[in-house]
């Protein structure tokens, strides 16, 4: 797997809106509106874009073996850096492997002390995530619709990633 990180600003506003309105991506998000179509997607991108300006880091297009696969990344989100990944379904199968290049990104590059990702309702199951060191830390309401908040720490992270890497 080649991935390649760009700027949601670059990329084609029809994958974004073909993303959105896949049946199967849109039953994962909980936030999306009725209409997804390229006035609503550039509006999107530009609030998106924001997050950089406001926190100096934000969610990025991803380019699997150079087509467009989706978007993650890290956004404020009541003051945590929240991890957002959605992926076209074609491409679910890389998640784990895009989820180590945020978490290096987040906690080596970045220096945050916490992450956090939120499922929604339609997510019952939260293995994945435990198995990565995510702890459950509370509900939140975000627009009416209710997520499941787990938090990964950096010493957790360091402890699992990076201890084991360093010689001795």
């Amino acid at each position: 797997m080649n991935l390649i990180l760009i700027r949601l600003s670059d990329v084609r506003l029809s994958d974004i809106v073909a993303l959105h309105n896949d049946p199967d991506v849109l039953r994962h998000m909980p936030l999306a509106g009725a209409v997804f179509d390229e006035a609503a997607c550039r509006q999107w991108v530009e609030g998106k874009e924001h997050q950089w300006v406001r926190n100096g880091y934000g969610p990025w297009g991803l380019q699997i073996d150079g087509e467009f696969a989706g978007w993650g990344g890290f956004q404020d989100e009541r003051g945590d850096a929240d991890f957002a990944l959605v992926l076209s379904p074609r491409h679910w199968g890389h998640g784990r492997a895009i989820y180590q290049v945020f978490i290096k990104m987040a906690f080596e590059d970045l220096g945050l002390a916490s992450i956090t990702a939120l499922l929604p309702p339609s997510r019952r199951r939260a293995n994945g995530l435990r198995r990565l060191g995510f702890e459950a830390d509370g509900v939140v309401d975000i627009a009416g619709a209710v997520f499941q908040r787990y938090r990964l720490w950096a010493p957790a992270y360091v402890a699992e990633h990076v201890a084991k890497n360093t010689p001795r």
